[in-house]
């Protein structure tokens, strides 16, 4: 799909103009020039009451006029001259809904007639972009009707004159795309296997350095935290490496590490039946990485990023790690592993001490790490956790730019307790309180050499019920987390 800006509504023809009417006050300017040139149809259909303008309310207009368009859909903003974040999703998400089910190879959406709260146009249309490509997203390749479900929009056309803000949010939602693509495949297919070819297809497409290793390399420099977790596995694990270089040859990099456990049965902590099959999505942490990866690239900002995922499938059998087995990281610390389900934080230690040869100025793990983190903060928040204040402010920056939202949680020393051992030099769980705050302090003793945070993405990484699906957070933060840094 081309998608491109244009100035003013009155200079644009397209199948379709999408624009916006409030419930009350005066109409934006896009929406006054339609209303002018349609015989007054979209004022006599707010003051009978046949449109009212509410909040993502929608009303296709077919044959308003030859002149300018096929078609006018109008979508309601409600009363207020401002809306939230989430009144603006709600209507961008309307929009898309609507485009694509339509036979409409052009739209042109009039998006300056949305203004949001303490932002800049160029937020807005930066995040209109993002949303309405986003909304345009379909899981396609298992189904025999695929083919019906693609969008019929062949250029889409947004109101406004900052192409920076149009390639940000653009270049996010392909970032978004790739990242639910993976999270949202079975397990059957996804495997280690197939985040290491990804990897390598990446590399491919943008040039940039990819380096896989594989168990015998991880063996060799004493990954066996890592390694353990995929001992009940016939999928190999890998620890996977993709450089990209936009900045000086001898500028450090800014490292993501993302949790790629591509299926989680619990190992021997078999976890129950129910939702098991929402385990294949315990590596969208990893998914998150190469969706910002793949934005980065897109925009190729100059900076040095780094991204490693920690890749192994997390099974029982004979072969498998046991509660009550100690294991040695790569560190030198031992640990106890009491449960088996607790395997996120095994496969992120090492790597975090992997990570130490690059001489990182930050490294953010993202990882679906907790259900104790969805109890604290639900499907709204992240849970985020910092050994660094200056990173964590910039990260929280990032997430209100991105409308992604985290919320800072405590590191405090005194959890640290919680994960001692009688046997090993730290336990892979602290009991039943604070379990997301004791994971995070588990991973904290791998990460005391650089600028450090972790995000918990365990409640916002996918939604169950009837509208399962992975949502591709947090790649919109983490984009402009490292835009920020460039």
């Amino acid at each position: 799909m081309n998608m491109a800006l244009f100035d003013r509504l009155s200079t644009v023809q397209a199948d379709l103009l999408v624009t916006f009417v409030p419930s009350e006050g005066d109409f934006p300017e896009s929406t006054a020039w339609i209303d002018e040139n349609a015989n007054g149809q979209v004022s006599q259909l707010r003051e009978t009451g046949v449109f009212k303008g509410g909040v993502a309310q929608t009303l296709l207009l077919p044959g308003v006029s030859q002149d300018f368009a096929q078609a006018v859909l109008l979508v309601g903003i409600g009363k207020d001259a401002q809306l939230s974040d989430m009144q603006a999703r709600k209507v961008v998400a309307a929009v898309a809904a609507q485009i694509k089910g339509l036979p409409f190879a052009s739209v042109a959406v009039a998006s300056a007639g949305l203004v949001l709260k303490n932002r800049s146009q160029s937020d807005v249309l930066t995040l209109v972009a993002q949303w309405l490509n986003e909304g345009f997203y379909n899981f396609l390749g298992f189904k025999k009707d695929d083919a019906e479900k693609t969008t019929k929009v062949e250029s889409l056309l947004l109101e406004g004159s900052d192409e920076a803000a149009l390639a940000i949010g653009t270049a996010t939602a392909k970032g978004s795309a790739f990242a639910r693509q993976l999270g949202n495949l079975p397990g059957n297919v996804c495997t280690p296997s197939y985040l290491a070819s990804k990897a390598q297809q990446l590399g491919e497409e943008y040039s940039i350095g990819v380096e896989l290793l594989d168990e015998s390399k991880m063996d060799e420099l004493g990954m066996h935290c890592l390694l353990s977790v995929g001992h009940g596995s016939d999928q190999p694990s890998y620890l996977i490496v993709m450089n990209y270089r936009g900045g000086a040859e001898d500028e450090a990099p800014h490292v993501l590490l993302g949790k790629g456990i591509t299926f989680d049965t619990g190992g021997i902590s078999l976890k129950p039946g129910p939702k098991m099959d929402e385990m294949k999505y315990d590596m969208c942490g990893a998914a998150s990485v190469f969706g910002t990866m793949k934005a980065i690239c897109e925009l190729k900002p100059k900076l040095n990023f780094t991204a490693v995922i920690a890749a192994a499938e997390n099974m029982p059998s004979g072969r498998a790690t046991k509660p009550g087995d100690i294991v040695k990281t790569m560190s030198g610390q031992t640990v106890e592993i009491l449960n088996t389900d607790a395997e996120g934080r095994l496969v992120l230690c090492d790597a975090l001490t992997y990570i130490e040869r690059f001489k990182p100025k930050s490294v953010v793990d993202i990882a679906t790490l907790t259900g104790a983190c969805v109890v604290a903060l639900g499907g709204v928040n992240s849970g985020m956790y910092a050994n660094n204040d200056d990173l964590a402010v910039e990260l929280k920056a990032a997430s209100h730019v991105a409308a992604d939202k985290i919320w800072q949680m405590p590191l405090d020393e005194e959890y640290q307790q919680q994960l001692d051992s009688n046997f090993a030099d730290i336990a892979n769980i602290g009991g039943p309180e604070a379990g997301s705050v004791t994971a995070a302090c588990f991973l904290s003793r791998f990460a005391g050499s650089y600028p450090w945070a972790h995000l918990d993405i365990a409640g916002t990484a996918w939604t169950g019920g009837a509208a399962k699906g992975a949502s591709g957070r947090p790649v919109a933060l983490l984009t402009r987390y490292l835009l920020a840094k460039s």
